[in-house]
């Protein structure tokens, strides 16, 4: 894949990102520095696409113009549906956007329309495990080896190359929030952990291209529909920072949650990007059991999974 695809793709999931017209200004200003950063490590003129696109002087139909093999053109397909549904299930403005987006790439309806019903079905995952397991108590140790098996489990699908296995971390890191808040007294609802997320910097729209445009321009993206393949080679990177972000999330989660509810803003968000460092320290010692994992895993079953984690 190329410079232009690949920024052909990311111009396109931009517009996804953008294609409900409800994104805040958090979340606008998250998005703008990953498209940035990955300019700075990668490919000049990002910022000038970020703005292009806000500022709609791109068009669907240019984009998928730049997409020539049959391959790159699914590839952006699948992204631009996984971006769509980050926050939820899409809603009718997205569903458009997709549909004039296929019709754009050339695609036939009934697979794209199939592979748009698995991410609706991940998106829509029920906080509440599908499978019965026992209640997360308050006890540290056990809290502890829940937010660790959590974030070996979302580093080893960012180490996946499909599409599906990205989209799954977001549902699982939102029902880790779920649990510890249970465990703790707090029934919580979507709503509420994706404020508590926010207040911490992680949209979830956001989180998702960022999670895409680390495997776009990592170069991991390259063996679609392949398996592990480059291992954690290129994408060490980024299966750290999935890694981390699940981790602080937990941890601070804990924090929060134990403590009542007290901490403030400010607070949390120095606490989460403490978190964060601790998370890439540690990263390298479980390296080996993430690789692992995303060897294991069905890219097949990623919904059986998400369902049932």
């Amino acid at each position: 894949m190329n410079e232009s695809e690949q920024k052909a793709i990311l111009t396109l999931c931009l517009m996804a990102a953008f294609a409900d017209g409800a994104n805040d200004e958090r979340e606008r200003m998250q998005i703008r520095g990953i498209v940035v950063s990955l300019g700075g490590a990668a490919v000049e003129g990002m910022p000038s696409l970020y703005q292009d696109v806000l500022m709609k002087r791109v068009s669907i139909e240019s984009a998928a113009a730049a997409l020539t093999g049959a391959e790159s053109r699914q590839l952006a397909y699948e992204m631009a549906v996984c971006v769509c549904d980050a926050d939820g299930a899409h809603n009718a403005h997205e569903a458009e956007f997709l549909e004039r987006l296929r019709a754009a790439l050339g695609l036939d309806a009934r697979p794209a329309q199939a592979f748009a019903a698995s991410a609706a079905e991940i998106a829509a995952t029920p906080l509440v495990p599908a499978t019965a397991t026992a209640p997360v108590s308050a006890d540290p140790a056990e809290l502890d080896r829940l937010v660790l098996n959590s974030a070996i489990l979302n580093g080893a699908l960012e180490l996946m190359p499909q599409s599906l296995s990205s989209m799954a971390i977001l549902p699982l890191q939102m029902r880790l929030v779920y649990r510890i808040g249970k465990a703790h007294g707090y029934e919580l609802d979507r709503g509420h952990i994706k404020d508590f997320a926010a207040t911490l910097g992680i949209g979830l729209t956001g989180q998702f291209v960022e999670q895409l445009g680390r495997k776009l321009f990592g170069g991991l993206l390259g063996a679609i529909g392949g398996g592990v393949g480059r291992g954690l080679g290129s994408a060490a990177a980024g299966t750290a920072v999935t890694f981390a972000t699940t981790y602080a999330l937990g941890r601070v989660a804990i924090r929060y949650y134990a403590g009542g509810r007290t901490l403030g803003m400010a607070e949390l968000k120095q606490v989460f990007a403490s978190l964060m460092e601790e998370g890439k320290t540690l990263f390298p010692r479980h390296a080996a059991e993430v690789e692992q994992k995303a060897q294991t895993l069905d890219a097949g079953k990623i919904a059986e999974l998400v369902r049932g984690a």
